[in-house]
């Protein structure tokens, strides 16, 4: 694919306004992310995500992903401006150096646009503020085969650490943000089952039944859940912690929870793995 000219200074203003995008205010005004590493963009542009612009560095584009979203960009109707690497250290994110950026338009993460079956498994995440942390749930729902993720509160979705640590899934995971006021009526209406995961709660989770239409709730590591948690229908569990510590990490208890879930349900056949590498 032919590339325009290479950009060279960082104070460009293409390049200005693509490394704005690090910063929450800069997406929510433009309603833009920034999309940085390989594996990322690849699964990006499969996911049909909508892209903006697209800056390459010719030097750096040496793995399998790389090349395979570049020559993805031609179907998509991009053309990637071609930018020096010091350009491109201006714009990438951390110690990344795979050749390709992407500025893409958000997905929806509103709840009305979630479609899900009749026998979904859900994760619920609640105030959690780490970018990393709901990256690694999206990352697990994605693993485990859920249905789709609600966020109530805590970081934006499109942070870029959000959308590293979900190696790139955050673009294919059902996913919505909302209030916890709106997720329970929404999950209610479809008959889904609520189970809260509470470091008080009586039931080991490997004694609930996990399978069915379900929602696994889960809080952040700092507070836990909030009250609008405490309803007559909604079954608490826990994890035995039989150390000095009380609670896991929110994501190693999402991974606990939905592989137990899935494990109950039964394993499908596992889907032939994508071009872009391991699942």
């Amino acid at each position: 694919m032919r590339a325009m000219p290479a950009i060279d200074s960082t104070h460009n203003p293409r390049i200005r306004a693509a490394a704005a995008l690090r910063e929450r205010r800069d997406r929510t005004a433009t309603g833009l992310a920034l999309v940085d590493g390989a594996r990322e963009c690849r699964r990006a542009l499969e996911a049909g995500v909508v892209v903006e612009s697209a800056f390459i560095c010719p030097p750096l584009l040496r793995s399998e992903d790389a090349l395979a979203a570049v020559t993805a960009l031609r179907p998509a109707g991009v053309t990637p401006l071609e930018v020096s690497e010091r350009a491109f250290e201006a714009l990438a994110y951390g110690d990344r150096s795979d050749g390709v950026i992407l500025v893409v338009r958000a997905p929806s993460t509103r709840l009305e646009d979630l479609a899900i079956g009749d026998s979904p498994l859900v994760l619920v995440t609640e105030d959690v503020e780490k970018p990393g942390n709901l990256g690694a749930v999206l990352r697990t729902a994605d693993a485990a085969g859920c249905d789709a993720v609600i966020a109530i509160g805590g970081t934006d979705p499109f942070n870029p650490n959000v959308i590293r640590a979900s190696i790139g899934t955050v673009f294919s995971v059902p996913f919505a943000a909302t209030s916890a006021g709106a997720a329970l009526d929404w999950l209610r209406a479809r008959d889904v089952r609520l189970v809260a995961a509470r470091v008080d709660a009586a039931t080991l989770y490997t004694d609930a039944d996990l399978r069915g239409a379900l929602a696994i709730i889960l809080g952040s590591e700092a507070t836990g859940l909030s009250e609008a948690w405490l309803g007559p229908d909604i079954e608490a569990v826990r994890l035995p912690m039989l150390g000095l510590a009380d609670s896991l990490n929110v994501s190693a208890s999402a991974a606990i929870l939905a592989f137990e879930a899935r494990r109950q349900r039964g394993v499908p056949e596992r889907p032939s793995t994508p071009a872009g590498g391991t699942r």
